[in-house]
């Protein structure tokens, strides 16, 4: 037989002792306690978590079943839940009503209906918004990338043309800030700081890859943009990092491919192929200083730190830009007018290109920021086999079957690199 007393005394801790007969039989602990014991109990649940702390038994519990119920205050909310303890002895005693009706444990054929149903239609949401999300990221890519190349056949001024979309990127998130479209970021002296070195580096490849296609093919500073990988392991094996066999073995084809690319290129120049190794060099050092510099503003969203990057790299390009080339402005300005005809097309493909190029980068943060950094990847190799098709079919560029082949391992040397990467990632998890 079970005994169970009850003291009940405001002034000091309420005790629940219990003694164990040779029966043992479930204890319904809400049948110990009266009205008033339950009116202590809910105004004084610091004291409840004291006793189990000094007493180690739960209400309603011997020593033997200590193995199963910890003693611990925190352990509380799932007593009451399990034993149905009234509403005094938990914090939110509501939620663990229906919350005990889909536990898996206390049910397991309620949680199977209502869980399969709801990842099914999950699942499909979530595929659904991904090909959105690639679907526009790989639109306003192509569409930059075209319009970004027709300008620069006209006006084959890439400082002025890059200041310009980087101006338009900091135009379109003022208006994003100032309509409360998005929020506005905290801006702080040590922000600041820690955006220079990014934003310069930012620059760098911008500018470098804008050289790049004014100087040859839009799909061969693509092939040559794919071996970025490349420059990500060894200046991360510079820094400290540690890359496993398979991620040295894949980034070989991408090597093989961009080389093979190169030499059976027919708009070949060295500016160009230049142009795009500096553009990797540059993004390739502007993600690790982030990784760096950044760590202490993980509240910044991807967009708001792609807008601030965007205006500080304004401000360092554009004065360069003048002293570069700012003397033949004028002069080129007046030949691309006269070959476009009407001054209003050369116009709308300039903004064309300015807009596009912040909203293709606009959609790799978000993208980033919804999938895994594997899918990313994935998806940004498949971008360029995108980019570089739609290039050749556009503007009409001879194509080697050399230089195809070229680009096709190029390409999948990149795919191989993000699946041993993503290998590595698992594994240092598990390590950790």
């Amino acid at each position: 037989m079970v005994t169970s007393n009850l003291i009940n005394n405001p002034s000091s801790t309420s005790t629940v002792t219990s003694s164990k007969s040779n029966h043992q039989y479930p204890i319904n602990a809400s049948s110990l306690l009266n009205n008033r014991g339950l009116h202590h109990l809910s105004a004084l649940p610091t004291k409840v978590s004291t006793f189990s702390k000094f007493h180690g038994y739960p209400l309603g519990l011997s020593s033997t079943h200590t193995s199963q119920v910890h003693d611990s205050s925190s352990k509380f909310s799932h007593l009451s839940t399990v034993y149905a303890f009234p509403p005094g002895f938990s914090p939110k005693p509501i939620s663990h009503i229906p919350r005990a009706a889909t536990d898996p444990e206390a049910n397991p054929e309620a949680e199977s209906s209502v869980s399969e149903p709801n990842t099914e239609s999950k699942s499909k949401s979530n595929t659904l918004q991904l090909a959105i999300v690639f679907g526009f990221w790989y639109f306003q890519n192509v569409v930059f990338n075209i319009y970004n190349k027709k300008v620069l056949n006209l006006f084959p001024f890439p400082w002025l043309l890059a200041s310009f979309q980087l101006f338009v990127g900091s135009i379109w998130m003022f208006i994003l800030w100032s309509l409360k479209l998005q929020p506005c970021p905290k801006i702080s002296k040590p922000f600041i700081i820690a955006l220079l070195g990014p934003a310069l580096f930012h620059t760098i490849g911008h500018i470098s890859a804008c050289v790049s296609f004014s100087k040859v093919a839009v799909s061969f500073t693509h092939v040559i943009k794919s071996s970025e990988p490349v420059f990500s392991v060894v200046f991360s094996s510079f820094l400290g990092d540690t890359y496993p066999l398979q991620v040295w073995l894949s980034i070989l084809p991408i090597v093989l491919g961009c080389s093979l690319a190169a030499v059976t290129e027919v708009s070949f120049n060295f500016q160009g192929l230049g142009g795009a190794l500096i553009s990797n060099v540059g993004f390739v050092l502007r993600n690790i200083y982030s990784k760096r510099s950044l760590q202490s503003f993980k509240e910044v969203n991807g967009l708001n730190l792609y807008g601030s990057i965007s205006i500080i790299s304004l401000l360092y390009l554009f004065p360069v830009a003048i002293f570069v080339e700012g003397s033949q402005w004028i002069q080129g300005y007046h030949k691309a007018i006269q070959a476009v005809g009407k001054p209003s097309t050369l116009y709308i493909w300039v903004l064309l290109s300015g807009v596009f190029y912040h909203l293709y980068n606009q959609s790799s943060y978000q993208a980033l920021d919804e999938i895994s950094p594997l899918t990313f990847s994935v998806g940004n190799t498949m971008k360029r086999v995108v980019v570089i098709i739609s290039s050749i079919l556009v503007f009409r560029n001879p194509v080697r079957p050399l230089n195809a082949l070229g680009s096709a391992i190029a390409i999948f040397g990149t795919f191989l690199y993000s699946q041993a990467s993503a290998s590595k990632k698992k594994g240092s998890e598990k390590k950790d």
